[in-house]
């Protein structure tokens, strides 16, 4: 509709895009012709096929907004417009010539190449579509605008739209936070322990406006979290007034005096339970009355970890995921004794600097990290069956994943998965595979993924190394995906998680479950839940019991 309008003006802060693509859709209402007609229709295409958005200024300078106003401002910068006595944006001189019916498709095959590098058409077809209506359409408004029309409601009405507006609810869901709204009465929070996550969780909430001290025994550390918070402002396209701002809201903090005035201490030490319980004991003879202790554990148990704590009811877990910035999903850990209370506020907070929580119980591995480990360790049954790496992403990415289950464990850390795996085998028996002893030996060697340089693959900064792919076997793509499926049921049997809508975000947002597909249980009742419990009982009788379908497969049916 704004871009319908003869003016167009913004507020300072504000951010403008189109984010149709994300649902699966494109920009209807006239969006895909207006856009392209307004600015520079290469940068109007850029924001509709990404879906990212800018800022008021960027708007700006590319035209799509007038002008651009603070708030307190805004009734007078609209006098001013019905006076006609605000400059209109003006398209560049050079727009005509890329709009032109000789270049468009040049630079529409062009766009084509860089979308297939991200997304695949048969999965993922609306950014596909749009281009061709800049192609073929674009000189006549009138057709453009039937065809748009045309286009939109093929998307809206597909099995690949329907699912990603299922997603689409499913993340407004998680973020209806509990409790208060002001991010859970939460105005001071202290991290314990300055590595890669802590060093970023301190980061991020900094960048979400909380006051926050981080402590780590080693300066160094701290620094380098410091660091890496001043690189995430840029990223996020930060002036340097907001970006001293949020440095100075960064507080290092070698003493760990800020235990005392935190309203939420989050303990991000290396996984190790010794180490835990040590930090809870000092910590906790500090803190303040109401204040919340955190641990940031991905697979613990809190029932392990909560015997050294005096105060059981305001120890929860709060289980970040790796890289924070980018992640969205935070699990909120609650034991049997977490008080409800303080299950919302930290809730709350979690909404509060921009990610999604979603509340579980604590068990083995949690959720996130019990449903991706027999994936993972699948992936790894097969490579010892001889099949190579590449072959085994290619299925993987084929069926929707983002990466494949060997490129991820690179990225994750061949250690921590071997660490996550260990423990949850000796928590859950024999439903756990054994991890095939030459994946211990490449992690004794040091060669532990993308952090060493070396793992299932040689890394660069430019990515892993791969050879070409040869194509999958089939079944390949059961004996990774079904596994998953079946660890979600039993999770939701075991009421880990609360309820199959829950648990899709969930696996969706902590593991890049193919979108598209709306969730893992979503996916099983699509396909049907006798057909996989059959696909599953023949793998039992191929491979072993390890494939035996959860008997919650029953209440699905």
């Amino acid at each position: 509709m704004a871009l319908a309008c003869d003016y167009r003006l913004a507020v300072e802060g504000a951010s403008l895009g189109f984010p149709e693509v994300m649902l699966g859709l494109h920009p209807g209402l006239g969006g895909t012709f207006r856009a392209p007609r307004l600015i520079n229709p290469v940068d109007a295409m850029t924001l509709m096929l990404t879906g990212k958005s800018v800022n008021a200024r960027r708007a700006r300078a590319l035209g799509l907004v007038d002008a651009v106003t603070q708030e307190r401002h805004v009734a007078n910068a609209v006098r001013a417009a019905a006076r006609g006595d605000v400059n209109r944006s003006r398209r560049p001189f050079y727009a005509a010539a890329l709009d032109s019916a000789w270049v468009r498709p040049l630079i529409a095959r062009r766009m084509i190449v860089n979308t297939e590098k991200k997304v695949d058409r048969k999965h993922y077809p609306s950014p596909y579509q749009l281009i061709d209506l800049w192609q073929h359409h674009a000189g006549d408004v009138a057709r453009a605008r039937e065809e748009e029309i045309q286009s939109f409601a093929r998307l809206v009405t597909s099995k690949t739209g329907q699912n990603l507006i299922r997603v689409f609810f499913l993340r407004e869901a998680l973020k209806k936070a509990e409790g208060e709204n002001n991010g859970g009465g939460i105005g001071h929070v202290h991290v314990v322990g300055a590595g890669t996550m802590g060093g970023d969780i301190a980061g991020w909430c900094a960048l979400s406006g909380f006051r926050v001290t981080l402590s780590d025994m080693d300066p160094a550390m701290i620094a380098g979290a410091v660091k890496r918070a001043r690189q995430l402002c840029r990223r996020k396209h930060r002036s340097d007034i907001a970006t001293r701002d949020i440095l100075d809201r960064l507080i290092p903090d070698t003493s760990g005096s800020g235990v005392t005035r935190a309203d939420l201490i989050i303990e991000a030490v290396p996984e190790k339970i010794d180490i835990k319980r040590s930090v809870y004991r000092e910590i906790e003879e500090r803190m303040k009355a109401g204040a919340i202790l955190a641990t940031n554990t991905s697979s613990i148990p809190l029932e392990t970890l909560r015997s050294e704590v005096r105060e059981p009811a305001r120890f929860l877990g709060l289980h970040f995921f790796n890289p924070v910035a980018r992640m969205q999903l935070v699990e909120l850990v609650s034991h049997d004794g977490t008080d409800a209370g303080v299950r919302d506020r930290a809730r709350a907070f979690v909404a509060a600097i921009d990610r999604l929580p979603v509340p579980v119980r604590s068990a083995p591995g949690f959720l996130v990290n019990r449903v991706l480990t027999p994936y993972l360790l699948e992936a790894m049954l097969l490579l010892d069956e001889g099949m190579a790496p590449e072959t085994l992403d290619r299925a993987a990415v084929d069926f929707g994943m983002p990466m494949g289950p060997i490129e991820l464990a690179d990225q994750v850390g061949l250690d921590i998965c071997l660490d996550v795996a260990e423990m949850l085998r000796d928590n859950l028996g024999g439903d756990i595979p054994e991890v095939p002893a030459w994946v211990r030996d490449k992690v004794e060697k040091g060669d532990t993924g993308r952090k060493s340089g070396r793992g299932f693959y040689a890394w660069s900064d430019d990515g892993p190394r791969k050879n070409e792919a040869a194509t999958p076997p089939k079944g390949t793509v059961d004996r990774l995906v079904l596994p998953l499926l079946n660890t979600c049921v039993a999770c939701l049997r075991e009421e880990v998680v609360a309820d199959p809508d829950a648990l899709d975000a969930a696996v969706i947002f902590g593991t890049g479950f193919a979108p598209f597909r709306g969730g893992p249980l979503h996916y099983a009742r699509e396909r049907g839940v006798d057909d996989i419990v059959g696909a599953l009982e023949k793998l039992a009788e191929e491979h072993g019991p390890r494939f035996a379908p959860d008997k919650g497969w029953q209440q699905l049916r």
